[in-house]
């Protein structure tokens, strides 16, 4: 079974950050380095599902043209709107997906900390519906804590793997170590220096 939308109230409840995302040195360093893997400069429209308080979003709506964000818990949504209000091409909607999703096709779509609270049902559906809503040059970045958490139906090797397995192409980018691991895949395969003409 997926993890249920009040435990993510729950964490909420009191705290307007539960992961320490602007203290941590992991999730800063996370932040930068799944900026950093990303392969193109700017985005037309970048969709980030279970955006929590908005941190990353943040660093996102930098780099697109349209923004979209979503989270299952009202507290979180609140947060990332307060977060993103200087954006005016940002908009963060209360979901809960997969079952939720927005429409709208997206150019980037990143899957940050999120997929291995989804059970195997959830997880096929999810990845069916951000197949769906790739544009055909499309990217889906996903980065995923390693060590097991209490509670989570999925493990990030597992997720991991599977979206390897349905998305059918290698990575354009990756990083791994002990922590966390993160994997960009592009349908058009294409690489930075192939983009700027160096190859």
């Amino acid at each position: 079974m997926s993890v249920a939308t009040p435990y993510f109230d729950q964490l909420f409840a009191g705290n307007d950050d539960p992961w320490a995302f602007r203290q941590r040195w992991y999730e800063q360093r996370k932040r930068a380095v799944t900026l950093a893997v990303l392969t193109r400069p700017h985005y037309v429209s970048i969709l980030e599902p279970g955006c929590a308080n908005g941190e990353l979003s943040a660093e996102l709506a930098s780099r697109c043209d349209r923004l979209v964000c979503c989270d299952a818990s009202q507290a979180a949504v609140l947060l990332a709107q307060t977060r993103l209000a200087a954006f005016s091409h940002a908009q963060v909607e209360q979901r809960r997906l997969p079952g939720q999703w927005p429409a709208g096709q997206f150019e980037l779509i990143v899957l940050s900390e999120l997929c291995y609270y989804l059970d195997a049902d959830d997880l096929h559906h999810l990845i069916d519906c951000a197949l769906a809503a790739l544009t055909a040059d499309g990217q889906l970045l996903a980065c995923h804590w390693r060590p097991p958490i209490e509670g989570c139906p999925q493990t990030a090797e597992q997720v991991h793997a599977l979206l390897q397995q349905r998305l059918g192409v290698p990575p354009l980018a990756q990083y791994h170590d002990q922590d966390f691991l993160l994997d960009l895949w592009s349908r058009d395969g294409t690489s930075v220096a192939h983009h700027e003409g160096l190859r």
